[in-house]
């Protein structure tokens, strides 16, 4: 398991929203580049990205920014927000970009998950699933897409995807605590690990993700390190003592993990 400490992007700046509503934006820093480069000083090998502008308007709107952030530092970026087709799939592949996060069009435009799937592989891929209630929301959260998000990761994985980002709205920027149980259930519907995301607050809740951390590839958080509650140093620390705990016989995901696990 790793951290992915997260930028997002609205207007320029660094930003976090409040449970994905863009009336409610704290802004951290007016340099996200300058960001990125505290978080690699501090012990980070990725970064997540979200282009908020091009996930609310359709059309990615932040690939300057997101080309300073390859520039002025090594991290791994992993990019999401308004990719919405082939072409903007190879400009951030062109820039450098490590993964490439496909969200609403999974829904609205399948064919293109499918067809970047073909061009670019799985390993720079990632199926973005944004659910509250488990209801899948699409368009910067903004939209209902009526379809079930365990469901959706199903599809991803007969799809031949093997990254998926599994972000618990009610829970993004809230500090409120994870629920380990709901990245159980999706890495079992994906039939591979996924990357937690929503509500990581604290290094309890990395440790928490360590008891299931079969079904958790990586954990992204953002809040949680702008305002101190831990250090990206820390987290990382936390992530890569999860390697200990698998090492000590932890079962894979060929069984079903269950709500015991969590308890054991």
């Amino acid at each position: 398991m790793y951290l992915l400490p997260a930028i997002d992007l609205l207007d320029g700046e660094a930003v976090r929203l409040e449970r994905g509503d863009y009336a409610k934006v704290t802004v951290y820093h007016d340099d996200p580049a300058e960001q990125a480069q505290l978080f690699e000083e501090d012990g980070a090998e990725w970064v997540h990205v979200v282009d908020l502008d091009g996930a609310r308007d359709g059309v990615a709107a932040n690939a300057g920014i997101i080309e300073r952030i390859l520039r002025l530092t090594s991290l791994s970026v992993e990019v999401g927000g308004g990719l919405r087709t082939l072409d903007d799939l190879r400009r951030m592949a062109d820039l450098g970009v490590a993964r490439m996060v496909l969200g609403t069009s999974l829904v609205t435009d399948p064919e293109l998950a499918q067809a970047a799937r073909e061009e670019f592989g799985p390993d720079m891929l990632a199926a973005g699933i944004d659910a509250k209630g488990g209801d899948v929301k699409v368009e910067g959260w903004v939209q209902g897409a009526g379809i079930d998000a365990l469901e959706l990761a199903g599809c991803m994985a007969d799809m031949g995807y093997e990254h998926l980002i599994y972000t618990d709205i009610a829970r993004d920027g809230m500090r409120t605590g994870i629920a380990p149980a709901a990245y159980v259930e999706m890495a079992q519907a994906f039939r591979n690990p996924v990357i937690a995301s929503g509500g990581i607050s604290t290094l309890e809740d990395i440790r928490a993700l360590a008891k299931v951390s079969d079904a958790i590839e990586g954990a992204i958080t953002g809040r949680a390190i702008y305002e101190g509650s831990f250090s990206v140093a820390d987290g990382v620390a936390a992530c890569r003592s999860t390697l200990e705990v698998a090492s000590e016989g932890a079962e894979r995901l060929e069984r079903p993990l269950t709500l015991q696990d969590l308890e054991g």
